[in-house]
């Protein structure tokens, strides 16, 4: 590569590090006259990147936004945070990109890599493993995520096309009061107001296939953030089976021991009442409300809070409790399971 060239390139990286740079400290750190960094600024713009002029006694060169993404330069430090980005976001499902476009832009940095920092970046990702399998994709269009996120920026009426699941749920033209985007377990939602039903609602960006910012500004409602509000959301969704248990202890203590996702933990308005052993006297109780398609797995959760519990609701849960402590008394006495 010839001097020029790479001194060019040289200008492109240190403009790309951000704020203004004076034509001494350029020519300084080029080993150059000022008159040829003017010359080289002259070679970016022909190249249509938007290198801006800024006057003044502190003025001198900087980036600014433009058409199109200039060539980035990037440090090996930053080319490898970027691709083990990319990976990382692919594995988890959290990366914001439909399609084949992760991978199209871990390739395209790769491709350009010096040799040496390539061979290094394999023998990472090839030393590297994951504890949990790859995610499902659901990652949303660009062309979803971004009006939604303009339009939770600036508090500004949504209009979305939504399909609910199987095709129902609520699918349709809807207006929503955008409160905030959350990523949670691989997806993407934004949680509002749905000005349809008057109601505060959770939709899934997978599920939005068109996404308009409307005019005009709402006022964010007041109450939990959009992180809380989605989780609740998930803990309430309908769903078979409607599970209610009271649980000895605090909200505090219960909750670390259940996902907000999965429970909703508050405290009982019987708070205090127990099964009259004198136990754990002047602890109070909590009321746990789940919502599940299949009640199999419920006995072992409830087990694992290691604290005394009512199953209010239902019946049937009942006995699968009652079916596992006859196993569990099984086992401690050595006895052989029962058929």
């Amino acid at each position: 590569m010839s001097r020029p060239v790479s001194r060019v390139l040289t200008l492109l990286e240190l403009l790309q590090s951000g704020g203004v740079r004076t034509v001494a400290e350029l020519a300084g750190r080029l080993g150059v006259g000022e008159r040829t960094v003017r010359r080289y600024v002259d070679h970016l713009v022909d190249l249509d990147v938007p290198v801006e002029s800024v006057r003044g006694r502190y003025g001198g060169y900087r980036l600014a936004p433009g058409h199109r993404m200039p060539p980035l330069m990037l440090t090996d430090d930053e080319a490898l945070a970027v691709l083990l980005g990319l990976v990382a976001g692919r594995r988890t499902g959290i990366t914001a990109a439909a399609g084949t476009a992760g991978e199209t832009a871990a390739a395209k940095v790769r491709r350009v890599l010096p040799e040496r920092l390539r061979h290094r970046l394999d023998a990472v990702l090839d030393s590297l493993t994951f504890t949990t399998a790859p995610a499902g994709s659901a990652a949303p269009e660009a062309a979803v995520l971004l009006p939604v996120a303009d339009a939770v920026r600036h508090h500004r009426p949504l209009a979305i096309r939504y399909t609910g699941s199987g095709g129902s749920g609520g699918s349709g033209e809807r207006t929503v009061y955008p409160y905030g985007l959350v990523a949670h377990a691989g997806r993407w939602y934004v949680t509002g107001r749905d000005l349809s039903v008057g109601t505060d609602r959770t939709f899934r960006l997978d599920r939005i296939h068109g996404a308009r910012v409307l005019p005009g500004t709402f006022e964010p409602s007041p109450g939990p953030g959009p992180a809380e509000r989605v989780l609740t959301a998930l803990a309430t969704a309908p769903y078979r089976h409607e599970v209610t248990v009271r649980v000895r202890g605090t909200a505090e203590e219960i909750r670390a021991r259940l996902p907000r996702s999965v429970a909703v933990v508050a405290a009982a308005d019987d708070e205090g009442e127990g099964d009259g052993d004198g136990e754990g006297e002047g602890e109070g109780w909590c009321r746990v409300e789940i919502r599940a398609e299949r009640l199999d797995w419920l006995p072992g959760l409830l087990a694992s809070l290691d604290r005394p519990f009512v199953v209010e609701r239902p019946d049937e849960l009942r006995g699968l409790v009652a079916d596992l402590a006859d196993r569990l008394m099984d086992a401690a006495r050595g006895t052989p399971p029962r058929d």
